[in-house]
């Protein structure tokens, strides 16, 4: 039961981040973004990802692998469209 609740958690938070990235894709305006957040949260999920590394946990390390993806797509778009 726990692994679902972990599981659904990680799904939620992982992809926390998409519709920003579709909404600076769509408007090609990135004006209520903040970077000093996105590397805030760059940084903290990098740490989670190495955490899970060095627990060999495979729901931690995909989770925040994807979060730190979608983290350097937007702050790509971040300096093209700024």
């Amino acid at each position: 039961m726990w692994y679902i609740i972990g599981g659904l958690a990680a799904g939620l938070t992982t992809f926390a981040f998409v519709p920003q990235i579709i909404k600076i894709v769509k408007t090609r305006s990135v004006k209520d973004v903040s970077l000093i957040t996105l590397l805030q949260f760059g940084v903290g999920v990098s740490l989670w990802l190495a955490y899970g590394v060095h627990l060999k946990d495979p729901i931690i390390i995909a989770a925040n692998s994807v979060s730190l993806l979608s983290v350097v797509v937007l702050v790509f778009l971040f300096y093209r469209y700024n």
